[in-house]
């Protein structure tokens, strides 16, 4: 997975955390390492340290292609009212990541899945088209890259096989209010699929016509009901991991493993959010996680 690994400041209702570790790749590695081997492309300042590359390596996650660079980390910095969904950004400091060019170590390049975190689409597509031997592409972006580098994005929609996005994101990019059509005409731009999530309620998976099988209809993964969401950042990229993880370990692509997948996504982003920064996902098992996939079965009748 190419993405970014960051340090987060941020306050929610639960209290405050100083420059804790975070970043779209950090979270997407510790959530698809329950389910297989994973590979991450990055870049950090000189303030990212030996303790902080161990929370990947511990889980195993080959940590090789994370680039140090002479700067200081990506530190974003956000609060969070009684409406979890919505971050509030006060501060976003790119240091090192704004000049980042993922180069791909040799030993990557047998990778079978890739997932492009939200970076900019250019280095998405680059990255993309220097993996050519990958079965299956996910993808990430956000409002950013949609309002202001449109003609980008379209090429690198073309390369992807799975977008996953939120519900704005995806009328924003369709520039349809209907969230079915919008869907479309997202997948009219080149995925094969689009997972839109949907913060708290779950997300939806849409297929294009013909693509992982037969049928249309699309599918919605509910979310976990959760006591307390103590810290929401990093949700949705768990669920990318979880999403692109369990497809991983599967062996196959279909629209049932794809369908089982969302529900994965949706356990490993409710532990995300159940402790602060990537505390939950570091001290998960995978029991912990098949018996929450089994209570999503339940709660859904998902046979």
């Amino acid at each position: 997975m190419v993405g970014s690994v960051a340090f987060d400041t941020l306050k929610t209702p639960y209290g405050e955390r100083k420059k804790i570790l975070g970043g779209a790749a950090t979270y997407f590695s510790l959530s698809a390492s329950y389910f297989t081997d994973v590979r991450v492309v990055a870049v950090v300042g000189e303030d990212f340290t030996p303790e902080n590359e161990a929370v990947m390596t511990k889980r195993g996650v080959d940590t090789r292609g994370i680039q140090h660079a002479k700067g200081k980390s990506f530190h974003w910095t956000g609060e969070y009212g009684e409406n979890v969904n919505e971050a509030k950004t006060l501060n976003t400091e790119l240091n090192v990541f704004e000049t980042f060019q993922p180069s791909i170590p040799a030993e990557y390049n047998n990778s079978d899945y890739l997932f492009l975190a939200n970076i900019d689409p250019v280095l998405q597509a680059r990255v993309r088209d220097a993996m050519k031997d990958v079965k299956l592409v996910g993808g990430d972006t956000m409002n950013y890259w949609i309002t202001g580098h449109r003609p980008q994005l379209a090429q690198m929609l073309k390369r992807v096989d799975v977008l996953l996005i939120n519900d704005t994101e995806t009328k924003m990019l369709a520039a349809d209010n209907s969230l079915p059509r919008a869907a479309r005409a997202v997948m009219d731009m080149g995925p094969r699929a689009l997972v839109t999530k949907h913060g708290e309620y779950g997300a939806t998976i849409f297929f294009r016509d013909g693509q992982f099988g037969t049928g249309h209809h699309p599918f919605r993964a509910p979310a976990m009901p959760i006591d307390e969401v103590r810290d929401p950042t990093g949700a949705g990229d768990s669920f990318a991991g979880g999403f692109m993880g369990y497809i991983a370990s599967q062996g196959e692509i279909n629209r049932r493993v794809l369908k089982h997948a969302m529900f994965y996504g949706s356990v490993m982003g409710s532990f995300a959010v159940e402790r602060f920064g990537t505390e939950r996902l570091q001290s998960l098992s995978r029991e912990e996680i098949d018996e929450r996939f089994n209570t999503f079965r339940e709660l859904t009748h998902l046979d």
